[in-house]
C-alpha cells in the first residue's frame, strides 16, 4: 500500500496542516482526505508542489507498506 507521508514531514519542519492547506489552495475536504489517505489519486500538481512545500523528493512523500 503507497500512502503519504505528509504528517510527519509537516511535524519534521514545524509546520502545521492549516499552512499547507493554505498553500495549496484546494479545497479543506480535498486536502485532508489527500493528507489522510483517503483518496484514490493525486494529481502530478499537487505532488509537485508538496515536495516544493515540504523540501522533500516523492521518495520521501510517500511510503511503501505491506498489507
Amino acid at each position: 500500500m503507497i500512502t503519504l507521508n505528509v504528517l510527519p514531514l509537516l511535524e519534521k519542519q514545524g509546520k502545521t496542516k492549516y499552512w499547507l492547506y493554505k498553500q495549496l489552495g484546494m479545497s479543506y475536504q480535498n486536502f485532508s482526505r489527500m493528507i489522510h489517505n483517503e483518496t484514490k489519486s493525486i494529481r502530478y500538481e499537487n505532488i509537485e508542489t508538496l515536495c516544493f512545500l515540504l523540501h522533500c523528493t516523492p521518495n520521501e512523500l510517500f511510503l511503501i507498506t505491506e498489507d
